[in-house]
């Protein structure tokens, strides 16, 4: 098929990819327009957009596709289908109504669960068992569009932001690319959204990564795995900001406090760093001091000079 792909990070560029594996022709590929990154502030390409660059494939970068001049642009590319992945912007009625078989929609949540922009982030934060793909025909609503296909991947205790999106980007990849012939077959068709299952996943704030000490072991580590990539979870040690990239779950045997301990309290035993929580201990595994990368929770343990009973949160 002649695909218009329309994507912006490595989600959809596994996707894209899958798609020229698989003998599509990509007639061209829209991204969100180049951010500027680093100290020099140099404008960076998204990850689509380098990797459309390295396969010679036409790339566009519009502002706002929805403009007029751009439609006309995109009007005139031939395509059969356009694909959306992770795209980041909304899609006219127009827009969605110019391809022969319309436009479908890889979305990184079981809809109608978790609509919206962060549905990988909210899964794991909010501590479900699985998630998963569901690619849909897109409508002028927010993923909102009746399924074609949906299937359902666990989240294990290890899993977080960054190995869902490899495991979720795999499946849909994998979905799609046997979609597609059945949607130029004629063989499916997609079938409606349950409205009264609808949840939504609203775009991440960088304050939601404020770790609260009063919630539970369990929640805390959801957090921050959902986290992981962006914007990290975070606290205070000595007045300073301490993200915190990777921890886990232990048992109040493991950490051997005496008395009890406030929430927030840090307990180091030479070798391993605890925090105390409103339900059980979390052992501190990658943390990241203001200004500095991130460490072994321990070096950083041995380089603040942490005390039994120092505390996280201020």
């Amino acid at each position: 098929m002649k695909i218009v792909f329309m994507g912006t990070p490595e989600f959809a560029g596994t996707i894209l990819n899958a798609l020229i594996n698989a003998g599509h022709e990509i007639t061209a590929v829209y991204t969100q327009p180049d951010r500027p990154k680093g100290r020099s502030g140099a404008p960076v390409p998204s990850f689509v957009g380098a990797m459309a660059a390295e396969k010679g494939i036409k790339t566009y970068k519009p502002l706002k596709i929805r403009e007029a001049s751009e439609v006309e642009t995109l009007r005139t590319i031939p395509a059969d289908i356009f694909v959306v992945a992770a795209y980041g912007q909304f899609l006219s009625e127009e827009i969605l109504n110019m391809p022969k078989y319309g436009c479908v929609n890889v979305h990184g949540s079981l809809l109608p669960k978790y609509r919206g922009a962060s549905p990988i982030q909210r899964a794991i934060i909010n501590g479900d068992a699985e998630t998963g793909v569901t690619i849909m025909k897109m409508d002028k609503g927010m993923d909102s569009g009746d399924m074609y296909v949906s299937e359902s991947i666990p989240i294990t205790p290890e899993d977080d932001e960054e190995s869902m999106y490899k495991k979720l980007a795999a499946l849909g990849a994998k979905l799609l690319v046997n979609l597609l012939p059945m949607i130029e077959a004629g063989t499916v068709k997609p079938v409606k959204q349950a409205d009264s299952l609808v949840t939504f996943a609203p775009m991440l704030k960088k304050e939601e990564g404020y770790i609260d000490f009063s919630r539970s072991a369990r929640e805390i580590d959801c957090l921050i795995r959902g986290l992981r990539v962006w914007p990290t979870a975070y606290t205070f040690f000595g007045g300073k900001s301490l993200k915190i990239g990777k921890a886990r779950p232990v048992s109040d045997s493991e950490v051997n406090a005496e008395g009890k301990p406030e929430k927030g309290a840090l307990f180091f035993n030479g070798k391993r760093l605890f925090v105390k929580t409103g339900e059980g201990f979390l052992e501190l595994l990658e943390v990241q001091p203001e200004s500095k990368k991130m460490m072994n929770a321990s070096d950083f343990a041995r380089g603040a000079r942490i005390q039994n009973g120092d505390k996280l949160g201020s």
